[in-house]
């Protein structure tokens, strides 16, 4: 399945820096498999090496780090060692198993004559210790799981048929009514797969949505073993906790985590570090409030009142259950679990384009606005609606602050007026810094700026 992140792999290839590339994310996202396949396409000779399947392999960085000395123990230990100077690739895969080949990395940047990639879990990276962390020769890169644009090219909707859509976004028009009602279809199919590699795959090749759910159950229980793995003893049950509360967090009005959701009398003093530790874990991703929407917009951001999101969309359906899943599929589901779900949609969409998730709710008010973008010294709002709702925070919010214009995203069809555009939830794929300058200039062109 092609991914989009062979393209940020080939750059680095060719940019010829001088730094290893550490891949990290969480378990199951596919960084094995892409830097493999990636390794295969782009160079002559592959050396991999899995410290998690292969523990002996650890031996080849006992000892004696540099380059020379690492080369020589590979030509030991793996009979089938091919290297070609300047066109070989070794990748060091499960790196948190061994920290040794995390302090060689600062060696192995140093003239090796060979690329280096290593890749691990967002938490074994974090939380093993190493006794020199190669600071200035590696590079450090977030992986995530497929998002939206990827699932469709699995499931064979071409680039051209994307473009199709994407220049109703671009050219402000409304989408013929066929093509959105199959869109939605892919999104809510989304929603419940998520993406997953492995669960994107069985979904394709079955349309099965009870191996789909099987099978993210399974992941599931591997992250909660891995926060038995890794987790202090103290924090084990916290993080745990914490963790499995968050689809009854989104289920409620006000989507503030709330600690005492947690346990009743649960407070910020006792789990703070249990939700750090899942954020380092690359299972969640906070989106802060701000006090003011202006920029720069981390100036104004109030750390302590956010909103937690899971980073894969089909990860949380699941964790709701399959009644859910179906609920979603069929277009029936109704409630406040209904907004956050969406919600973290967007949140899925947004953290995979590498948008920083901000939002804003005064404390003397109920106005929310769910996301907000910057671009340049403007802040954009987005507002999402699980239906097609009237916006009253966002017709507030552009008479309050005279944003160039806000965002609403809605399961409908698109609409547009002279400050506020009105999107398909599913063309939230479009949105990014440059998509929105995009908006911004045709808007501002209209209203002769």
């Amino acid at each position: 399945m092609e991914r989009k992140f062979t393209d940020f792999l080939l750059k680095w290839k060719e940019s010829h820096r001088k730094e290893c590339l550490l891949v990290k994310g969480a378990r199951q996202v596919g960084k094995t498999y892409i830097v493999e396949d990636f390794g295969k396409k782009h160079y002559e000779s592959v050396i991999s090496l899995n410290f998690f399947e292969r523990p002996e392999h650890k031996e080849i960085f006992a000892g004696g780090l540099s380059a020379k000395d690492i080369l020589q123990k590979l030509s030991i230990h793996l009979p089938e060692f091919n290297f070609i100077e300047n066109h070989t690739l070794l990748f060091l895969d499960e790196i948190q198993e061994c920290p040794q080949a995390r302090t060689a990395l600062k060696f192995l940047a140093q003239g090796s004559g060979f690329d280096c990639i290593a890749s691990g879990s967002m938490l074994g990276v974090a939380y093993k210790e190493i006794a020199s962390i190669p600071v200035g020769y590696e590079y450090q890169v977030e992986m995530f799981s497929m998002d939206f644009e990827e699932f469709l090219w699995a499931k064979g909707v071409n680039k051209d048929a994307i473009e199709y859509i994407k220049g109703f976004y671009s050219e402000k028009k409304k989408i013929p009514d066929d093509v959105n009602e199959t869109m939605f279809k892919y999104l809510r199919e989304y929603m419940v797969v998520g993406g997953m590699p492995a669960v994107v795959k069985t979904f394709v090749e079955t349309g099965n949505f009870v191996k789909v759910h099987e099978l993210q159950q399974k992941i599931l229980s591997s992250y909660l073993d891995d926060i038995a793995k890794y987790a202090s003893a103290a924090e084990k049950p916290k993080a745990r906790n914490a963790f499995l509360s968050i689809p009854n967090q989104l289920a409620k009005e006000n989507k503030k985590f709330q600690f005492s959701v947690i346990e009743k009398g649960g407070s910020a003093r006792k789990y703070e570090n249990s939700l750090e530790w899942l954020r380092d874990a690359g299972l969640i991703k906070f989106c802060v409030n701000v006090s003011t929407p202006q920029f720069p917009i981390v100036a104004y951001s109030k750390k302590n009142w956010f909103k937690v999101y899971l980073m894969d969309i089909g990860m949380l359906t699941a964790m709701y259950g399959f009644e859910m899943k179906q609920a979603i599929i069929k277009n029936t589901l109704a409630g406040h679990a209904k907004g956050g779900i969406y919600e973290n949609l967007i949140a899925d969409i947004f953290v995979k384009k590498n948008i920083p998730l901000y939002f804003y709710k005064p404390e003397n008010n109920a106005q929310e606005i769910e996301f907000l973008l910057t671009k340049e010294t403007d802040i954009i709002p987005v507002e999402v609606k699980s239906g097609n709702n009237a916006t009253v925070s966002l017709n507030r919010f552009l008479e309050e602050f005279a944003p160039p214009f806000g965002i609403k995203l809605i399961a409908g069809n698109a609409g547009f007026t002279e400050n506020k555009v009105t999107l398909p939830l599913y063309m939230a794929l479009f949105i990014a810094p440059a998509g929105v300058h995009e908006l911004f200039v045709s808007v501002i062109a209209e209203k002769g700026g």
